[in-house]
């Protein structure tokens, strides 16, 4: 699986983590948004890359770091196509994928370690949609909300 990686000032330094967490597990990453320290990274600017990479298909999923995982989980939920959600906990990083079908996972660096992120990144990039009936039918319905933007 390819898994479209970045963060904003405060994520960046958990980046190397998640980004060796995923190639032990044999995925590959994608690195998008401004890489070096000082530059500009307003947390929408972040989210919209990995969004983008998921959305055109040069990435099955995406990861995106900022303080709280908040910001960034508000802005790519922004985009059609995308569905992302906050996870600090690992029932909650494999859960998200099997019932939701979430396509990036986001994290809060001011929140949790390096060894917490590690632990999510595997429950998060080892999991797959359930497709279970009542999964199908309520990720339809946020379809239709999604498509009737509102």
């Amino acid at each position: 699986m390819i898994i479209a990686v970045a963060g904003d000032h405060a994520g960046r330094p958990l980046l190397p983590r998640v980004v060796d967490t995923l190639h032990a597990a044999g995925h590959e990453t994608l690195a998008v948004g401004p890489s070096e320290e000082g530059a500009a990274d307003d947390y929408p600017d972040i989210a919209r890359a990995v969004g983008t990479a998921v959305v055109a298909g040069a990435a099955d999923r995406g990861i995106i770091i900022c303080g709280s995982g908040a910001g960034v989980a508000v802005a790519a939920s922004k985009m059609r196509g995308i569905r992302a959600a906050v996870a600090h906990d690992t029932y909650t990083a494999h859960q998200m994928v099997e019932h939701d079908d979430v396509n990036v996972l986001c994290l809060g660096a001011r929140v949790i370690g390096s060894e917490v992120a590690a632990e999510l990144v595997r429950s998060f990039a080892g999991a797959r949609f359930s497709g279970e009936e009542r999964h199908v039918r309520r990720l339809a319905k946020v379809e239709e909300i999604e498509a009737a933007g509102a």
